[in-house]
């Protein structure tokens, strides 16, 4: 009966979820689309065509087994679907808010390629478990036996805290020491709350510490305490600080006043939203109101930046990207959110510098096109000589993309091994760096990468962590 409920994609089309005004939405922080109706979700889901081989399953980096939570769905079996969604995901409420489901499940999905357009799985995935909470579903990890061993997790991001999770389910006690006053990492501080509501992030976090899992904030390795200090208190340690070094552009006037690093304008309006006193912020250091704002990049973090200035009331708001829009990296469905809210996005440019007295007033863009495919296959952006203009500008953001900090010479341990780009080198089955008994995860492994790959890679590590607790021998070594 389950399966005659299902293969409707034929006589059904895809629906996503319906989106707020842009007009209204220019207007505050507050999330976009609007939840599915039990009914719209159970029909989206009844879409489904329960492939043999499911490839929007192979291509979710979790291999979540979406075909399954997705015919329970259909068939009004909530709480058993979101049973199976938490079983391989220990955040699916946030994937299905800001995973690019358009890359990866959706956009591999086989009545996708056949052209009857996708199931709408984020949607369904967040619906889901947005039930789960509004029904008292969701319960602390709560160890049903408690271990006397202990791990220390550097980092309170999405993969420090799917290992924390993990670990503590398992009886472990587990502690997480971060830089920052409040948890979640870029999730809390780094992605806005028009994709991301803070308050998804902070009841998640409030459950770990129900569970037990313990928080030392305001805390920053190598400066409030030293990482052989971390590990003489605990068996193992995970490191997961994420990457948050800048890269910067080296061009004439790139250092004017005017001139931001994407992180600290996203930083700076996250800790509004929360009340906090932000001085950049109310001085208009970090604040887009009334400027000609001009972000450089094509990641998800510069459409996080032109559509928090659209909210912040920015005169106008330009995108330089130096390919085009199908060779950019963002999602595609970002991309025509922002261009709904106002974003003007310039394709095929570059800066080659910046104009200004005491603080930026332009940026001198160079005009490219594409040639030849590069390693990445992608075309690469070749420059058109004689076609620079200036673009005027009273606010430049850098979203250029982040790189590891050099962490053996911050923490005093030039014993850990790094790759040449500054990532931890590890075992990529277990996660062990050189040292033993440290692991490590996420970006600082992989560097900038996706909040699912970052989930995925904390479970695989508490699991290893757990096997190497499990052997006194290497423990006694430590």
């Amino acid at each position: 009966m389950a399966v005659q409920r299902m293969l409707q994609f034929v006589t059904k089309p895809k629906e996503m979820p319906s989106k707020r005004q842009a007009d209204e939405r220019r207007e505050d922080f507050d999330e976009i689309y609007q939840e599915f109706a039990a009914e719209k979700a159970a029909e989206q889901a009844s879409r489904c065509s329960q492939c043999g081989v499911p490839y929007c399953q192979a291509h979710c980096p979790l291999h979540n087994n979406i075909p399954d939570w997705l015919m329970l769905t259909a068939t009004g079996r909530l709480h058993e679907a979101y049973d199976l969604a938490q079983s391989t995901n220990t955040f699916p409420e946030i994937c299905g808010r800001i995973c690019p489901q358009d890359r990866l499940c959706e956009g591999n999905c086989v009545i996708e390629q056949s052209g009857h357009g996708t199931v709408t799985i984020g949607a369904v995935e967040k619906y889901i478990t947005d039930t789960a909470w509004e029904n008292g579903w969701v319960t602390p990890g709560t160890p049903m036996a408690e271990r006397d061993q202990s791990v220390a997790i550097i980092g309170a991001g999405p993969g420090g805290l799917s290992a924390a999770d993990r670990l503590r389910r398992a009886g472990i006690q587990v502690t997480v020491y971060d830089r920052y006053d409040r948890a979640g990492g870029l999730m809390t501080y780094g992605i806005p709350s028009f994709k991301l509501e803070k308050s998804v992030v902070l009841r998640r976090i409030e459950q770990l510490e129900a569970a037990g899992v313990q928080f030392v904030m305001n805390c920053s390795v190598g400066e409030d305490i030293s990482f052989d200090a971390i590990r003489g208190k605990h068996d193992a340690v995970l490191i997961a600080t994420g990457v948050y070094k800048s890269r910067d552009l080296k061009a004439p006037g790139s250092d004017l006043p005017g001139i931001v690093k994407a992180l600290d304008y996203l930083t700076a309006s996250n800790r509004k939203s929360f009340g906090d006193d932000v001085p950049a912020y109310d001085e208009g250091v970090l604040n887009a109101e009334g400027k000609r704002v001009v972000v450089l990049g094509g990641g998800d973090t510069a459409m996080d930046c032109v559509r928090t200035a659209i909210r912040q009331g920015a005169a106008s708001v330009k995108l330089l990207y130096r390919r085009d829009r199908e060779n950019m990296p963002g999602s595609q469905r970002e991309v025509q959110n922002a261009e709904e809210e106002g974003v003007e996005f310039v394709w095929l440019t570059a800066p080659a510098g910046f104009e200004g007295d005491s603080a930026v007033a332009g940026v001198v863009v160079q005009t490219m096109r594409l040639g030849a495919p590069d390693a990445s296959g992608r075309r690469s952006p070749e420059l058109i000589e004689g076609a620079d203009y200036l673009e005027p500008a009273d606010l430049v953001i850098k979203a250029l993309g982040f790189e590891p900090e050099a962490l053996p010479s911050l923490w005093g341990v030039p014993e850990l091994t790094v790759t040449r780009w500054g990532t931890i080198r590890c075992d990529h089955a277990t996660h062990m760096s050189s040292l033993p008994g440290v692991f490590a995860v996420g970006d600082i492994v992989r560097g900038a990468s996706l909040v699912v790959w970052a989930i995925r890679d904390g479970r695989e590590a508490a699991d290893a962590i757990l096997d190497y607790l499990a052997q006194p021998a290497a423990v006694a070594a430590q």
